[in-house]
């Protein structure tokens, strides 16, 4: 089994070297004291990656007496007044004006709109370096929306100045607690004078840079906290941008390597097997993709590496026949497959789904059952004991070709007779340990599959899943029918709207249909707003001049009440589903759900992995800007199972301009996941590619871009090939190899295994 690389103390230099050696300060109170606290950040390295989140390009400095209207200029300036005011236009909106001046008698007006950074960083008293063009309003200089930055005193701003009096791009860096940015400069600019960078050794091999045209990394760290020019870190940024790619692929491709390596037993498929059998009782033709990876499954389980696969797939594209035909030609050469679900609602859809479509060959004991079939055993936490010990038996035995399970499956007392493959299904559900854990049952290296029905771009693949090889299913089975999507804007339109939203619901269920309802959060009985429409709780909050979000996220406890109370469902048979409910009764609604027992389910995110349910035909969100584009568009998969028309509301009482509407605009104008996964990362503006930026030795990824860097990482993924086909346990790439030991810690080590 492929191990997770460590850091590499034993090539530790100058980067791993503590920052007490170079910055002094013992206090509580001292940059380095804070640095650790506040960032996490102890060591010469962390503090060198550090990079600043913008910079600030300046011209040549000014006093305030001597601007020109319409001339973009720099000044350095002290805040004498701030005053923050709504505007009479739109009260939503909002303007603080600062007044500064320079000492010499002069000042200025400084209007930024909706800038509530700024009316936090500039309070009076504040000095800082401002940028901006001057103009003229009734006779007088004023700007607006001028870039600044903060600094210590007037005369600090001479560090950044060349002899010409041009000022250098200034960092701007992240800032924590009493770490502001002024305080990391003074760190970071005392780190480059006492610290040798001209020792380090470059991680990327020197053909690489010259091909790239990269700087070396100690010209890089310099150009990244003090340019002398907009090329100058501009540089620096693309450097470090090919150094994290590389990185983390030749750590992805040494554990491609290492899997690669583990002995297998080849499974090759049976002509007269079971997955023959199956494949001739498909009562559906498979679809083009279903054909092409299979073909894939079926030579990587025929190989002698274990297949490392990752099955991507937009909700009902099929994945679940996928994984069933792979499962089935281990069946065939007498091995054993198990499916790991994240829920027991979702192990026992699989179990019923995979019994069904096998029919007679999963009743190999039954008088109707077929004898060359194979035994298909559930096992989850809740079964009765008499069966769970009838199931820990079957798996042990060899008796159970198939079993599919929950967490249950890891634990201890399961033992499988001859483990040839795990499935993961929605396996960013999983730990990596609790993957590796069923892995571990086979006491050899299984082939693994791994599912997922969140689409992924292509470079977020390639870096967050860069040890798998990924499988993509596009095309959806025939009769599905397509959902149509619609915002509902409660706060542009009147109470018809939301009355119409409930109509509707009636009218489904008098159909025969079933209706999903959902909501942010799952509330208290004891706290239920009093209120007895959504419009009136918005209306209230405007009242009381609620910010932000607008009202207080929809519960499904007030949902229930305020659905209930419709003219048109008072006869509807009304459920709630949350996740504060026994494990049992979660089930038991399920079921109820599924079999027609329940007309309207009010329900929390717990039914984006859920049963499927055919006869439901109408998803009512409430409050959706709360959700993401993925959480949406799972949820929405929830319907348009069946063969009827299918129709999402996406009911929102947040205002029109609310970046969320965005996201809700999207999600309403295609149900092609693919292309909302891109869409999600343009607008979350990507961030972090490997989760929630944080500090220090955890901060992740930060340099590549899912939408810009396809090309660089491919590249960067094909040198790592040839390094690691070369050496493959980087005996001759030390410092490539303490490069990984920094980067990728054992929390990025989590994540990348778990996506």
């Amino acid at each position: 089994m492929t191990t997770a690389a460590q850091p590499v103390s034993a090539f530790a230099g100058l980067l791993d070297q503590p920052l007490t050696r170079y910055i002094p300060g013992n206090s509580p109170t001292s940059t380095v004291k804070l640095l650790e606290k506040d960032l996490g950040v102890t060591t010469v390295g962390e503090l060198l990656d550090y990079a600043p989140r913008r910079y600030i390009r300046r011209g040549h400095l000014q006093l305030l007496g001597d601007l020109v209207a319409g001339e973009r200029t720099s000044f350095v300036a002290r805040v004498e007044s701030s005053s923050t005011r709504r505007m009479q236009r739109d009260p939503r909106r909002s303007l603080t004006d600062v007044i500064v001046s320079d000492g010499t008698g002069a000042s200025l007006k400084i209007t930024f709109f909706n800038a509530y950074t700024a009316q936090k960083e500039l309070p009076v008293g504040t000095h800082a370096l401002f940028t901006g063009k001057p103009e003229l309003y009734r006779g007088n200089l004023s700007m607006t929306g001028a870039d600044y930055a903060v600094v210590d005193t007037p005369d600090s701003v001479t560090d950044f100045t060349s002899q010409s009096g041009e000022v250098y791009p200034i960092p701007v860096y992240p800032e924590s607690g009493k770490l502001t940015t002024p305080r990391i400069t003074r760190a970071v600019q005392q780190l480059l004078l006492t610290a040798d960078l001209d020792s380090l050794t470059d991680p990327i091999p020197h053909h690489i840079l010259e091909r790239e045209k990269l700087v070396g990394l100690a010209q890089a760290y310099r150009d990244l906290h003090r340019p002398e020019s907009v090329d100058a870190f501009q540089k620096a940024q693309e450097r470090f941008r090919y150094q994290e790619a590389f990185v983390l692929q030749t750590e992805l491709a040494r554990r491609r390597h290492e899997h690669a390596s583990q002995p297998v037993e080849e499974r090759p498929a049976r002509a007269d097997g079971l997955l023959s059998r199956y494949d001739a009782a498909l009562p559906f033709t498979l679809t083009d993709g279903q054909r092409t990876v299979g073909e894939q499954i079926q030579a990587e389980l025929a190989g002698t590496a274990p297949m490392n696969r990752l099955l991507q797939g937009d909700v009902g594209s099929g994945k679940t026949v996928v994984a069933l035909r792979a499962m089935l030609q281990i069946v065939d050469t007498g091995g054993q497959a198990a499916m790991l679900a994240p829920t027991e609602v979702l192990a026992q859809q699989h179990y019923d789904k995979i019994v069904a479509s096998l029919g007679p060959l999963a009743r190999p004991d039954q008088l109707d059952g077929d004898p060359d079939g194979t035994k298909v055993v559930l096992l989850t936490g809740s079964l009765p004991t008499a069966a769970k010990r009838a199931a820990l038996l079957d798996i042990a035995s060899g008796a159970a070709g198939i079993v599919v399970g929950t967490h249950a499956l890891i634990q201890e007392k399961v033992q499988f007779a001859d483990l040839g493959l795990a499935v993961v299904d929605e396996q960013h559900r999983f730990g990596v340990e609790q993957r590796d854990a069923l892995r571990d049952k086979a006491g050899h290296t299984p082939h693994t599959l791994v599912m997922t029905a969140t689409p992924i771009p292509r470079t977020v693949a390639m870096t967050v899943f860069g040890d798998l090889d990924v499988s993509t299913l596009r095309e959806l089975p025939g009769g599905r029918r397509p959902i149509h999507t619609h915002v509902v804007g409660l706060a542009e339109h009147g109470p018809s709207w939301e009355r119409r939203v409930w109509a509707l619901a009636g009218e489904h269920i008098s159909r025969g249909r079933q209706v999903y309802v959902v909501a942010p959060k799952i509330g208290d009985d004891a706290a239920l707003p009093p209120f007895d429409s959504l419009r009136d709780s918005l209306l209230a909050a405007q009242e009381q001049g609620a910010d932000g979000d607008g009202p207080e996220p929809a519960t499904v406890q007030w949902l229930e009440r305020l659905i209930s109370a419709q003219p048109e469902l008072r006869d509807a048979r009304i459920a709630v589903l949350h996740g504060r409910q026994d494990p049992l009764v979660k089930t038991e609604t399920m079921n109820r759900f599924a079999a027609g027992e329940i007309d309207v389910l009010i329900s929390t995110t717990v039914i984006e992995v859920g049963v499927d349910v055919a006869n439901a035909s109408l998803m009512i969100m409430v409050d959706p800007e709360r959700f993401g584009i993925s959480q949406l568009h799972q949820l929405r998969g929830r319907i348009g199972r069946g063969e009827h028309e299918s129709t999402c509301l996406l009911v929102t009482r947040s205002r029109p301009d609310h970046p969320g509407r965005e996201r809700l605009a999207a999600v309403a104008s295609t149900t092609d996941g693919f292309e909302l996964a891109e869409v999600d990362l343009k607008l979350r503006r990507e961030g972090n590619i490997l989760g929630a930026s944080q500090s220090g030795r955890k901060s992740g990824l930060r340099w590549i871009s899912a939408l810009r860097d396809e090309a660089l990482v491919t590249r960067a993924r094909e040198d790592a090939e040839v390094v690691i086909s070369e050496d493959p346990q980087l005996a001759q790439h030390t410092e490539l190899l303490a490069a990984i030991g920094r980067v990728v810690d054992e929390n990025s080590q989590a994540f990348l295994e778990r996506g």
